[in-house]
């Protein structure tokens, strides 16, 4: 039986609802996780931004990288937050972002794989926490799930 598979626009809205569920910082962290999903459900890159991409350095890589998480709250991701929480303020949403992304980097810095590879998750994002103390357990364990799947 052939199954009927959902529009970008019901996959996108699917995520977006999940997120909004939750109090607005973490669902800015929520979206921020999904953004490689929500990017190539909105739009594939261009035939041309493929052939520019795969002439990187692995410094403009990482360059490229850095802007796009300095810049979060300037892209698709603000449309993404304000759909979850439209009552919030413009400035409290880029500040959410702002938050989400600086967390995940804070996990993704304090990670040190020295022993049993779940405890050095569990450790960073623990770390991780100590600095952004503002979001829910859910969150914390979902960002050890990212952690650990970004690590292996």
């Amino acid at each position: 039986m052939d199954q009927i598979q959902p529009s970008a626009e019901e996959l996108i809205a699917a995520i977006v609802a999940s997120a909004a569920k939750q109090p607005l910082l973490d669902a800015a962290f929520e979206l921020w996780r999904w953004r490689y999903r929500l990017d190539s459900i909105e739009r594939r890159p261009t035939a041309e931004e493929v052939r520019v991409n795969r002439t990187l350095t692995p410094e403009q890589i990482s360059a490229k990288y850095c802007h796009d998480r300095d810049h979060a709250h300037e892209g698709p991701m603000f449309g993404h937050v304000k759909r979850a929480h439209p009552r919030a303020s413009d400035d409290a949403i880029r500040q959410a972002i702002i938050t989400a992304v600086k967390f995940e980097g804070a996990a993704e810095a304090h990670f040190n794989w020295d022993g049993d590879f779940w405890d050095c998750i569990v450790r960073a994002v623990a770390q991780a926490a100590a600095q952004y103390p503002d979001f829910l357990e859910t969150t914390y364990r979902d960002a050890r799930n990212n952690l650990a799947y970004y690590m292996k």
